[in-house]
């Protein structure tokens, strides 16, 4: 609908008329609680104008009706035609999110801009037709990759939807990978699962660690979640609990009331979300959003995926003696500790480019077998030559990582693999802000590996 149609379609109150209701609204929305959710802006028919999320409705709604709002030229005749407005408490923002997709999907209404201009907006795509569906954020629901699947949305954020698929994921452990995974298929038995199952957001079905019927109904429990079902999803949670537990399948059980609890805690996420995971964070802060630096970082490597795992590779000697390597592992953002490994070096002494090479093989032997995913970014700490001799070693695989890149110190170069000149980024890029902390947090944790090897030797001799 154009703006001259949205015009036109009523003469609207007077000037006085207007302040009056604006005022009288004003007083009732003050009156709202400071809760997240949802809000539908009514004129005086009751037809529903526009619908929107909040994480204070409040706060939200009340400024609708300040003298100085201003809405923009598209939205702005919005406030000439609201009588009243209706709000839907949510226990998140993320759920918010989620109730303003579906009203906004069931009743169309003609001042939200998605319905009015053609931009893309993200969708949730469940695959159900998979043997174990993945969960997947898209801007192209048509995409062949989704045929048959259950579709959510559109959703005005892309951010948003991210993070609600991160709070579901943590309860219903279901996988966001694009893994090919056939139910009954040999190989599963042989593959290492990511991240995600480490730290308890996927069961790992790629690694057979899970029927595909208990994943189903995991599956199915997500998608009544979705549908705020959610007293019906803790009600049969609780039965199937007990029952599990009746019939002595404790590890069902357990499994259960993990879920059962996750939903009933729910509330308390914006507390403890971070005390949720098990984060040993001993690096300088880089950056006062993860987040930020992540999606900056995507965009420079130009990498379609959001990005969640970074490893990075350093090596560290004196002289040749006690020649060690390091990995580190960065989810999210954040050091991952468990997933840190040292390697002393055997096929070099005094050679940086062969240690890296002895640590790429031994480190992603099984990913570049197909038995493991590797992460979205391997970052070694060196320019050109460092780089080249990583990817001498990766092209001994027959699979190959996503992108590897390189982190040159003094000029803070990025060399990107297949790009015969490095980028420069402002000293304040987020992206690169968050490249170094891995390269330096590398650097300390190698440095600390061979220093304990020379204390050693030297109390040997």
């Amino acid at each position: 609908m154009s703006d001259d149609q949205i015009n036109a379609d009523s003469t609207g109150p007077t000037g006085g008329e207007r302040d009056a209701a604006r005022s009288r609204l004003h007083a009732e929305a003050r009156q709202l609680p400071q809760t997240p959710g949802v809000y539908l802006m009514k004129d005086p028919s009751g037809e529903v104008l526009y619908v929107g999320k909040a994480s204070s409705l409040r706060d939200r709604v009340s400024s609708y009706f300040l003298p100085s709002t201003d809405l923009g030229p598209r939205k702005q005749p919005l406030l000439a035609k609201i009588d009243s407005f209706e709000i839907i408490e949510t226990i998140a923002e993320w759920e918010a999110l989620l109730a303003e997709a579906r009203l906004i999907k069931d009743l169309r209404p003609r001042f939200n801009v998605m319905l009015t201009d053609d931009k893309s907006y993200p969708y949730l795509a469940v695959t159900t037709r998979d043997d174990f569906p993945g969960v997947f954020v898209t801007r192209d629901p048509a995409d062949p990759r989704y045929r048959g699947a259950r579709i959510f949305g559109p959703f005005t954020s892309g951010r948003d939807i991210r993070e609600a698929v991160d709070v579901m994921q943590r309860i219903f452990r279901f996988r966001t990978c694009h893994l090919d995974i056939k139910d009954g298929d040999k190989a599963n038995t042989h593959f290492r699962p990511c991240l995600l199952h480490a730290i308890r957001q996927c069961t790992a079905p790629c690694a057979d660690r899970i029927s595909s019927e208990s994943y189903a109904a995991d599956i199915q429990r997500l998608l009544r979640f979705i549908g705020s079902k959610r007293s019906a999803v803790i009600r049969d949670l609780r039965a199937q609990m007990q029952e599990a537990a009746a019939g002595q399948r404790y590890e069902q059980a357990a499994a259960l009331r993990d879920q059962l609890r996750s939903i009933e805690r729910l509330g308390e996420r914006a507390a403890n979300q971070e005390d949720a995971r098990a984060w040993q964070p001993e690096v300088t802060v880089f950056a006062t959003d993860p987040s930020a630096a992540l999606r900056s970082l995507q965009r420079t490597l130009s990498l379609e995926e959001p990005l969640r795992c970074i490893e990075a590779i350093d090596i560290a000697h004196l002289a040749g003696n006690e020649t060690v390597g390091a990995k580190v592992c960065f989810l999210d953002g954040k050091p991952f500790k468990d997933q840190y490994r040292r390697y002393r070096i055997t096929t070099a002494s005094n050679d940086d480019y062969a240690s890296i090479r002895e640590v790429v093989s031994r480190r992603y032997a099984d990913a570049g077998r197909g038995r493991e995913r590797f992460p979205d970014v391997i970052l070694i700490d060196g320019g050109q030559g460092q780089l080249n001799a990583a990817l001498a070693a990766f092209g001994a695989f027959p699979q190959q990582p996503p992108i590897v890149v390189g982190l040159a110190k003094k000029e803070e170069l990025i060399w990107i693999q297949d790009r015969p000149v490095p980028l420069r980024l402002g000293r304040e890029n987020p992206g690169l802000k968050l490249c170094q902390a891995i390269r330096d947090e590398a650097h300390r944790f190698a440095q600390a590996y061979h220093h304990l090897l020379r204390s050693k030797r030297l109390l040997e001799e």
